[in-house]
């Protein structure tokens, strides 16, 4: 039987569309399908018998049909949230709905035993809490911002009175509006004379602002690593503000200790991609010169100059566990 890639995804994802095109391609059997279309245009019935340890069963979208069997890589990039399917019921219903959904549905999807996934969404979710990223990057030999957690004043003076310069970041990204459009808040310094009992409403990371010559973004899927120096106007401190014409994109080497933490970093959290960011001192030839600053365990790349190269990774990796069955991590 052919193997199957799954690709898990809202409908408009320009990222997915280039790895699907390029698993076309190769003519590897693909299904696109956004768990958020739960009903008519997805149905499914999933099996599991006392003498076999895999669900089995099919799923039906509303151009595809795939057996359970069959699908040897998920790639899981950006579904719909469930609760977009049932936000016209009462809240008690609704909430019972998605729950639902994303226990059945969702449960079957993230446990097939013989598929590869680029990533798995629960790895995705533990490793995106910024501070669990820290602490590893740390217990890897990575250096990182002297950095703080808190939501106390008098805690946030003492960090700033240590360090010249004290940058602010958030945790997670600006959550949709009312009106269903994103924001952001972006990295910025910050001045300790603002500091007030305000800091104890919520969690605040605050970070020693590192003189840097530039920033990073290395992009890892598998064994290979694609790293482009970003660099922006003198003094800017997030380098997605503002107008991205004006940033210089060039490819820089990692340095193979760099390179060999960020594989031992994947490995640790159960990830086979991830994207993460630095910022950089000097011209970066020395390890030293590599600041870690996180990891989007499901980060965008379309973006980067060498997308094209990462999408056929993408392809590669994909095709080449779901068509060969070799062994998933």
């Amino acid at each position: 039987m052919a193997h199957t890639v799954l690709v898990v995804t809202a409908l408009e994802d320009v990222t997915a569309d280039w790895v699907i095109a390029a698993l076309n391609e190769r003519e590897v059997p693909v299904v696109r399908l956004d768990p958020a279309d739960i009903g008519p245009e997805l149905t499914f019935g999933f099996g599991l018998r006392p003498d076999s340890p895999a669900w089995g069963g099919r799923l039906r979208t509303a151009s595809r049909v795939v057996e359970l069997e069959a699908v040897g890589a998920v790639y899981h990039r950006r579904p719909t949230p469930y609760t977009a399917r049932f936000r016209q019921l009462p809240p008690q219903q609704r909430d019972f709905a998605v729950a639902e959904a994303r226990h059945g549905l969702g449960g079957v999807l993230r446990s097939l035993q013989s598929a590869l996934y680029v990533n798995h969404p629960s790895a995705v979710t533990r490793a995106e809490f910024k501070p669990w990223q820290l602490r590893r990057f740390t217990e890897l030999g990575l250096r990182v911002p002297p950095t703080l957690v808190t939501n106390d004043a008098e805690e946030a003076r003492k960090f700033a009175e240590e360090h010249e310069y004290v940058i602010c970041k958030t945790f997670r990204g600006l959550p949709l509006g009312e009106d269903r459009r994103a924001g952001a808040i972006w990295t910025q310094r910050i001045d300790p004379r603002a500091f007030d009992e305000s800091l104890a409403v919520t969690a605040h990371l605050f970070q020693a602002e590192i003189p840097k010559t530039g920033d990073v973004r290395v992009t890892v899927v598998g064994s290979r690593i694609f790293a482009q120096r970003i660099t922006s106007a003198a003094g800017v401190i997030d380098w997605r503000r503002g107008d991205w014409n004006d940033l210089v994109h060039a490819a820089i080497a990692v340095p193979a200790a760099i390179e060999a933490a960020l594989h031992r970093y994947l490995a640790s959290f159960g990830l086979v991609f991830g994207c993460f960011d630095f910022a950089l001192t000097g011209d970066g030839d020395a390890p030293d010169d590599w600041w870690a600053i996180e990891c989007n365990p499901n980060g965008q790349w379309g973006w980067l100059p060498d997308a094209p190269a990462i999408t056929e990774a993408f392809a590669d990796i994909l095709s080449t566990d779901s068509t060969e069955g070799r062994a998933r991590p």
